[in-house]
This record gives structure tokens, sequence and C-alpha cells, in this order.
């Protein structure tokens, strides 16, 4: 999966938690355990691996089960 056209930014705030934005919106924050475990794993993600995290985090990743375009 590749993010080059619109990848995900994010910033981890004092507190753990992590804004994540795409296009200059943000799209969530992930607060709490998750945020802080979020977080933990950010720091160690090449850029690959931190924007198939934030996808999971977003809900904005593909999981093989989306319908197929009738027209393909």
């Amino acid at each position: 999966m590749t993010f080059d056209a619109e990848p995900f930014e994010w910033r981890v705030t004092a507190d753990s938690k992590v804004l994540v934005s795409r296009g200059g919106r943000q799209v969530v924050v992930v607060a709490g355990a998750r945020g802080a475990k979020l977080a933990t794993q950010l720091e160690t993600a090449d850029d690959e691996q931190a924007q198939q995290l934030l996808a999971r985090a977003t809900g904005n990743y593909k999981r093989g089960n989306e319908k197929r375009d009738a027209r393909a």
C-alpha cells in the first residue's frame, strides 16, 4: 500500500495523544492506552510502516473485503 500522493501526518502531544491528519485536515485523535502504544510504535517505524500504522488507526486501511467495481 502506498501513500505517496497524500500521506498521513501525525503529531504526538505531551500526554501521548496522537493527532493524525491527512490533506491538511485532522482525521482522528488516538488517546489513552492506544495513543501511547501508537506513539511508541511510530518512534521506531520507518515511513512506510508509519503510514500503515496510521491507516489502521484511522480505519482507512484496505482489508480485502471492498466491493469490486462491476465495470472492471
